[in-house]
């Protein structure tokens, strides 16, 4: 049986493709160094699968304990990469914080694994196209000047990615650019928890929502866009979980074109800020209070993806929609209320 290592794994999307993983029958090694997340969600984990995944609180920024730590597993033979700092807002704030983080975790990952036939997947980003020219943006999009310091992380990122692949054919490598991922595991026991004040938009609205923050600010409301707040691709988390099992299988069939690929994740579909707020409105019964705030630093007009080569080559399609994505985000927050994870 594959073992699949998922660095990140008890972060938001990492735990849940970890239990996407684990019902589909591999092993799984998480690796986090708790940084962005909770140590007890391994026994949310548990409860969904039935099974405990191996973990190692590992940091990937300390270049010799992953060597380490990669030549004590000869077993591994897929790793997905979610391991990174990823708020947009942060990183215009924290540049530095996020530049060491995200390379040094990946250049010391890829590093481990020399000489090893192994299946990479990385959690890659639709801030790489920055604001593109036409919409739905496809993955042949030209890559403009990234919006952010953490867009830049990811641009970069794949540039080396797409080097390493030319000359060391052992890496097999599927960068993932996807969308905005929301919403919670429909049994309610993981979701996104993030630490401090939320820097994405569906967790403050359910934040909001319970009375943990005041009013939602929408940052911007004099975009061109047909409310004049910005458009996003959101797509729910338990459909792109599925999307990097997708990926793996598709490398482990042996179907790759080549040694570097890759692919939009998203449901091909723009939805605004007022439209998400409005959605979970009609999803949940919950009243929401907004305001208009003056435009974020690093943020984008609107993006959307083509998904047409993501659902042709690797067979999968996105099936959950935006009230489905509310409504579980908020089963979360009320359960979380109820249950704290710590």
């Amino acid at each position: 049986m594959s073992k699949i290592l998922v660095t990140g794994g008890t972060g938001y999307i990492g735990s849940h493709t970890v239990v996407a993983l684990q019902q589909a029958g591999y092993e799984v090694i998480i690796v986090d160094n708790l940084d962005n997340s909770s140590i007890g969600i391994l026994d949310q984990i548990t409860r969904i699968s039935g099974i405990t995944p191996e973990f190692h609180k590992l940091d990937l920024g300390e270049e010799q304990l992953v060597k380490d730590f990669i030549g004590a597993h000869p077993e591994i033979t897929g790793v997905i990469h979610f391991a990174a700092h990823k708020a947009v807002g942060e990183s215009v704030s924290l540049p530095l914080k996020y530049y060491r983080n995200n390379f040094f975790s990946l250049l010391n990952l890829l590093t481990a694994f020399a000489g090893r036939d192994i299946n990479f997947v990385f959690s890659s980003s639709c801030t790489v196209y920055g604001q593109p020219d036409v919409l739905p943006v496809t993955e042949d999009a030209p890559i403009k000047k990234a919006e952010s310091p953490y867009g830049n992380t990811k641009q970069i990122a794949e540039e080396i990615l797409t080097d390493i692949s030319k000359v060391n054919k052992n890496y097999h490598i599927i960068s993932l650019r996807y969308f905005n991922p929301v919403g919670a595991h429909a049994s309610a026991l993981i979701g996104e928890l993030p630490i401090g004040v939320p820097q994405n938009l569906v967790p403050f609205i359910t934040q909001s929502a319970i009375g943990k923050r005041g009013a939602i600010t929408v940052y911007g409301d004099d975009y061109n866009t047909a409310d004049g707040s910005c458009v996003r691709d959101y797509i729910h988390v338990v459909d792109l979980a599925n999307a990097h099992l997708a990926a793996l299988k598709y490398q482990e069939d042996g179907k790759m074109a080549s040694d570097y690929e890759v692919f939009n994740v998203g449901t091909g579909t723009g939805s605004s800020v007022l439209q998400v707020i409005a959605a979970f409105e009609k999803s949940t019964g919950v009243k929401l209070e907004y305001k208009i705030g003056v435009r974020r630093g690093g943020d984008i007009e609107q993006v959307w993806g083509d998904v047409t080569k993501v659902n042709s080559e690797l067979g999968w399609k996105a099936e959950l929609d935006l009230d489905e994505m509310m409504r579980s985000a908020w089963a979360w927050e009320n359960y979380i209320k109820e249950n704290p994870i710590k």
